[in-house]
């Protein structure tokens, strides 16, 4: 196993270090932009998002470090608060935006239209992802923190699939978003669509069955979920009218398309082995595709060291640990140019069925027959 270089708690605790993940920051004078000046400035959202970074990739390379697990909570003060404070300012910049927009009339619908496909981007790239880490907290302020995030583009319920569903059946026939070999994003999409809030619902009404308690007890996270969302839904068209409405939701859908894009590329093709009986091997970093790109891990706040995150789910980003390639499998650039291909079938399959006939032949060569993986009809985990 390759050795990693340790980061010192002392070198952790320095708001320098820290400050890379603050660079999402920037994305919000960037909207302003759009909005106000409007014509190609619409486009310039998703360009720093996606072209950007990995630009920016493609000149710094890898990073390979790791923090010492022994840095204290305290010394992580300042990866917490972007986190943290990213919530009220996407809620005031998304919000006041489309307030914006609609209250003035020199942008065409044309450019109201892209300008929120651009704030969908930012609100499920940073966003979802921000929600995701707040979601594996302890803190009951930042799980409420990751909700309002979750709130704010119609997707709740992936706090409830996420934790109850993903991390223990991953790899499964069980979990909806582990993509199948050659199962394209186009057919994945809307699946995952439709099946994870059933797939969350099930979970939430499983765990207060286990308690002696109806499916409609006030202590199901869906009732706040709809609230939330019901809340955001209104709020649109108190500040922005039908229009108003009709933009949110654009970036809304366009913001669960950038996670499931993610969700897509995290997984694909990679399955735990059936021991037989429903019983399934424990996860292990071999079952999550992993990059070391600097710059994306900087945007996508470590989620890329995907393998040590299943590992240990609430560990916080900062502390996420590298694997090296004969420990867990390597995708061949950061998410942002991964998820770009997967919006291409040919082209992703081409990338990356070769790597997941490897990954099979290195890790489970006594497998001979991967239909039933690959079709999902191995029986359901126990």
């Amino acid at each position: 196993m390759t050795s990693f270089p340790v980061v010192s708690p002392d070198n952790m605790a320095r708001v320098t270090r820290a400050a890379p993940f603050w660079l999402s920051i920037g994305l919000i004078p960037i909207a302003w932009i759009g909005a106000v000046f409007g014509g190609w400035t619409v486009i310039l959202m998703p360009i720093a998002t996606w072209y950007l970074f990995s630009a920016i990739d493609a000149l710094a390379g890898k990073y390979s470090g790791n923090a010492d697990l022994e840095t204290p909570e305290k010394d992580l003060f300042w990866y917490r608060a972007i986190t943290i404070l990213w919530a009220p300012l996407q809620f005031i910049t998304l919000f006041s935006v489309l307030w914006y927009v609609t209250a003035t009339d020199h942008l065409g619908t044309l450019e109201k239209i892209v300008l929120f496909f651009g704030m969908g981007v930012v609100s499920g790239t940073i966003g979802i992802t921000y929600a995701h880490e707040l979601a594996h907290q302890k803190p009951k302020f930042e799980r409420w923190c990751g909700d309002i995030l979750l709130a704010m583009v119609l997707y709740s319920h992936f706090r409830s699939e996420h934790l109850l569903v993903h991390h223990r059946y991953v790899g499964t026939p069980k979990d909806p978003v582990t993509a199948r070999y050659n199962e394209g994003f186009h057919r994945y999409f809307p699946r995952v669509l439709r099946q994870q809030p059933v797939s969350a619902f099930n979970a939430e009404k499983a765990m207060l069955a286990r308690k002696k308690l109806p499916w409609h007890h006030r202590s199901n996270p869906f009732w706040r979920y709809a609230i939330l969302q019901l809340a955001m839904l209104v709020f649109a068209i108190w500040i922005g009218g039908w229009a108003g409405l009709g933009l949110f939701l654009v970036q809304s859908f366009v913001a669960m398309w950038q996670l499931e894009l993610v969700n897509y590329v995290e997984h694909y093709g990679l399955t735990r082995k059936h021991l037989g009986d429903g019983k399934y091997e424990h996860v292990l970093p071999r079952h999550s595709w992993n990059a070391s790109q600097l710059a994306s891990n900087w945007l996508l706040i470590n989620l890329q060291r995907h393998s040590d995150h299943h590992y240990k789910p609430d560990r916080r980003f900062p502390l996420l640990q590298t694997y090296d390639e004969d420990t867990a499998p390597q995708l061949p650039y950061g998410y942002p140019i991964m998820t770009m291909a997967a919006m291409i079938p040919p082209v992703w399959l081409r990338i990356m069925n070769p790597r997941v006939r490897a990954w099979r032949k290195k890790y489970y060569p006594e497998i001979e027959d991967w239909l039933p993986y690959k079709h999902g009809t191995n029986p359901m985990p126990r």
